[in-house]
């Protein structure tokens, strides 16, 4: 087992996070942590100092959380790799309940489990998770959003290489694309019940741009639709849930050039955004979750603030500019971030 811990930033949880490691009850295991030119290096080799002689310690010029896992799955010596952002924890049991999975099912090639949310800001809820029906295939996991979280997930390192390793032009969400990658391939991917991680949120790592979450969300399924060889099934769900994600990103940029006073961008995404939701406001084959980053409001109000908006910036666009600039929560709050974004290692510039 290769325990990959990219570090960006994260000096002051660092040492939670190793110490939830090595307090495991499963030890047969290695830890890599890499130092993805992190700005508080200086602190963050301070606070490893005691941990020097049990970890692997890797040095780079910041290449995104891609590229820092990486790196640390080259350096790996593992047949398992388990993933853990160097902000969240695990209690004793994680490792050796994962690993249970693959001695019972010796086929499988990936286990994810739940992760429990704690921090210092508000949350909107205890778990990450939103389902009660897990999934495990390529099709599911793009009707449910991926909700596989890299610090709850054990994946065999020979997967992770067959399906060609975590996307270093990605500046976010290079985890859901890994996962949808590998699901690709028919991987057997099993869930382990029960809350298994504790993940931290901070205002560090919380999303501050949904509307560039969404983005690189809508680039990666455009990515896939691209470079996958697909089902006409499992095209038409890529399809339809690429065109429910760009429906969010619109709304959510329309918003933001409204509060910037560019009525005329805010007008050309918001009318994209109500083009789609006037026909459905349903997810993919009728299931699944909001999308990370989205509006988390009733899909009849959602229609109806558009509708107001549309006519705003129609009618009056000043002052529907002007008062949107000062009314930022009637336009809603973005949903809890659901991707590694911000977390442990700084996406690329």
């Amino acid at each position: 087992m290769s325990v990959i811990v990219p570090a960006y930033n994260t000096a002051q949880f660092i040492a939670a996070t190793l110490d939830s490691v090595f307090a495991q009850t499963l030890k047969d295991f290695e830890v890599i942590v890499v130092n993805d030119g992190s700005p508080d290096t200086d602190d963050l080799e301070r606070v490893l100092e005691p941990y020097r002689e049990r970890i692997v310690y890797l040095k780079q010029e910041n290449r995104g959380l891609a590229g820092a896992r990486n790196t640390g799955i080259r350096h790996a010596r593992g047949k398992y790799l388990a993933l853990l952002d160097s902000d969240d924890c695990w209690p004793p049991e994680y490792l050796a309940a994962q690993m249970k999975c693959f001695e019972e099912t010796p086929a499988l090639d990936l286990v994810y489990s739940d992760a429990r949310l704690f921090g210092d800001v508000p949350l909107d809820r205890p778990t990450f998770m939103q389902t009660s029906n897990p999934p495990a295939t390529f099709e599911a996991l793009l009707v449910e959003g991926s909700q596989i979280i890299p610090s709850g997930t054990v994946v065999r390192r020979e997967m992770v290489i067959e399906a060609g390793w975590f996307d270093e032009s990605l500046r976010c969400c290079e985890d859901v694309d890994l996962c949808l990658r590998i699901a690709h391939r028919r991987a057997r991917i099993a869930f382990q019940r029960g809350v298994m991680v504790l993940r931290r949120v901070h205002s560090d790592s919380l999303t501050k741009d949904g509307a560039k979450l969404l983005e690189d969300k809508e680039r990666v399924l455009t990515k896939l639709v691209r470079t996958l060889e697909l089902s006409p099934e499992a095209r038409s769900i890529l399809l339809s849930r690429l065109a429910y994600v760009k429906a969010h990103a619109d709304l959510e940029k329309g918003k933001r050039y409204l509060r910037s006073g560019d009525v005329g961008q805010a007008r050309k995404f918001l009318s994209e955004a109500y083009a789609f939701f006037r026909r459905t406001d349903r997810q993919p084959t009728g299931g699944g979750r909001e999308e990370p980053g989205a509006t988390l409001e009733h899909p009849f109000l959602r229609r109806a603030k558009l509708r107001v908006l549309l006519w705003g910036v129609q009618a009056a666009p000043r002052l529907t500019a002007w008062v949107a600039k000062r009314w930022q929560s009637g336009l809603s709050q973005p949903a809890t971030p659901g991707t590694s974004e911000g977390r442990g290692s700084k996406p690329l510039n």
